[in-house]
This record gives structure tokens, sequence and C-alpha cells, in this order.
């Protein structure tokens, strides 16, 4: 799998995360708005302010909810970078010439490569290391 299918991959998988709590908050936002319309309906016709009050603090606590946890999971989408870090391959050659570059498929360690050697071509190279490029992240000192 390439870096490009690899973050197409999982950027699909964290929308449809984020797709299926949208869906469920939008039932629980539907569900408050039915309760508040009941409170409205209990208080005016019947005259039950018990329950309507009930009723209305469930939906407008329920409604709060929703809203506040479909805010906070598309700020956390939002924010969340996935990066694929690269793959190196260190390659050796017997007079002591070292040469990096990028993850091919099919190296392994102590596989014969058939590019020659730059400071001497007859002799052929060995890839010695395989690893992944670490980046530091800065560090924020607070003043």
């Amino acid at each position: 799998m390439t870096q490009n299918q690899s973050q197409t991959s999982t950027s699909t998988a964290s929308k449809k995360i984020s797709n299926y709590i949208t869906m469920i908050v939008l039932i629980v936002v539907a569900l408050s708005i039915v309760s508040l319309i009941l409170a409205g309906n209990a208080f005016f016709a019947g005259g039950n302010s018990l329950t309507a009050g009930f009723l209305a603090i469930i939906g407008v606590i329920a409604l709060t909810m929703s809203v506040f946890t479909l805010y906070q999971s598309r700020r956390q989408m939002a924010q969340m970078k996935i990066e694929v870090p690269k793959v190196m391959t260190t390659i050796e050659c017997k007079c002591g010439s070292k040469t990096v570059r990028e993850f091919q498929r099919g190296d392994y360690v102590y596989k014969d490569v058939d590019v020659p050697c730059p400071k001497c071509p007859n002799s052929k190279q060995i890839i010695t290391a395989i690893y992944k490029e670490i980046k530091e992240k800065e560090k924020t000192y607070n003043v």
C-alpha cells in the first residue's frame, strides 16, 4: 500500500466514524425537539406544569449535550492529522561508501542491490539498514 493509499484509507475511516457520531447526535436532537414539543403541549393543553417542566428540562439537557458532542467531534476531526513516516534504506559498499534512499518494495536487509557503487563500479552494494525517519516535534515553552 502506498503512502497516498494509506492516508486515504485512514481519512475515510475517520470520516465514517464522524458520520456515525453525527447520525446519533441528530437522532438525539430530534428526540429532544419532540420532548420540547410535548412539554409545550402538556403545559398549554393540559395545564400539567410538573410534567411539562420535566419534559422541558430533559429536552434542553439532551439538546445541549448533543450540540456539544457534535461540536467536539468536529473539532477533534479537524485537529487530527496522521502523518505517515518515511521509510529509508541504507545501502553500503565494501569500499565504505554509504547511500541512503527511500524504501522500495522488495527491500530487505543483506539484499544485494544491482545499483553500482559510485566509487568502485565493479562491486555490488548491499542493504544494511531499513528504518523510518522520526521527526522531532518542536518543543514549546510556556512563558
